[in-house]
C-alpha cells in the first residue's frame, strides 16, 4: 500500500473519463474541481472487486467537497452549499 497522494485541504480535479465497467465515481462529478475534506482509509478497488478480481493494491479513498454552484450552474440554493463525494485516488489529479 502506498501512502495517500493527497491530504485534507488539497485541491483536486476528478478525471473526466467514460470508461466501461462498474464505476464508483458519479458521472455528474467527473471533470470538476474540489477540495479533499478527509482521507477515509485504504480499500480494495471496488471497480476490480465487481469483476471477481482481488482489487489490490488497496487504494486511498477520499471525501472530496465541491461547491454545488460549480457542479450545477443553475443551482438556486445558498452560495455556500456543498456536496461531498467519496472518490478513489486513481480518479483524482492535482488541480
Amino acid at each position: 500500500m502506498t501512502p495517500a497522494r493527497f491530504q485534507p485541504g488539497d485541491r483536486v480535479k476528478v478525471m473526466k473519463a467514460d470508461v466501461p465497467g462498474h464505476l464508483r465515481t458519479p458521472w455528474y462529478i467527473r471533470g470538476h474541481e474540489g477540495e479533499v475534506e478527509r482521507i477515509c482509509g485504504f480499500f480494495a478497488n471496488p471497480e476490480e472487486l465487481a469483476f471477481n478480481r482481488h482489487g489490490l493494491p488497496k487504494r486511498a479513498l477520499y471525501r472530496v467537497r465541491f461547491a454545488q454552484k460549480k457542479v450545477w450552474p443553475d443551482y438556486a440554493g445558498p452560495a455556500g452549499d456543498t456536496i461531498d463525494v467519496e472518490i478513489y485516488e486513481h480518479w483524482l489529479e492535482k488541480a
